[in-house]
C-alpha cells in the first residue's frame, strides 16, 4: 500500500489543523493507520493510530482531548484533527500503516511497514 500524507501548515498557538493519510495500491482494510511525527533533533514519536476494522483508536497523552482520529472508507483516508495546537506540536507528521500491529506495540515505529512521505506542521506562538 502506498501512503500520500497532506494538510500540514503553518498556524497559530491555539489554531487546528486537519492531517490526511490516502491509501492507494489497496485499501486499508484489515491495517492499523498511525501517525508519528519527528521534530528536529528528536527521534521520531508515535501519536496516534486506528484500526480499520472496528475504528479502534489510541492516542498519546499529549495527542488526548486535542487531536481526533477519523476514517472515510469511501475515500480510504484517515484523517488526524489537531486542535488546540500548541508549538512543541511542531514537527514533520508521518502517517504509516501496518497489518500485523498489536496493541502492545501500536506506539512503536518498527512496527509499521509502510510509510508516506510526510507533512510539515509548524505551530507558531
Amino acid at each position: 500500500v502506498q501512503l500520500q500524507a497532506s494538510g500540514g501548515g503553518l498556524v497559530q498557538a491555539g489554531g487546528s489543523l486537519r492531517l490526511s493519510c490516502a491509501a492507494s495500491g489497496r485499501t486499508f482494510s484489515g491495517y492499523t493507520v498511525g501517525w508519528f511525527r519527528q521534530a528536529p533533533g528528536k527521534e521520531r514519536e508515535f501519536v496516534a493510530a486506528i484500526r480499520w476494522r472496528g475504528g479502534t483508536t489510541s492516542y498519546t497523552d499529549s495527542a488526548k482531548g486535542r487531536f481526533t482520529l477519523s476514517r472515510d472508507n469511501a475515500k480510504n483516508t484517515v484523517y488526524l484533527q489537531m486542535n488546540t495546537l500548541k508549538p512543541e506540536d511542531t514537527a514533520v507528521y508521518y502517517c504509516a500503516a501496518s497489518q500485523t500491529v498489536i496493541l502492545s506495540n501500536i506506539g512503536a515505529v518498527g512496527a509499521y511497514g509502510y510509510w508516506g512521505q510526510g507533512t510539515q506542521v509548524t505551530v507558531s506562538s
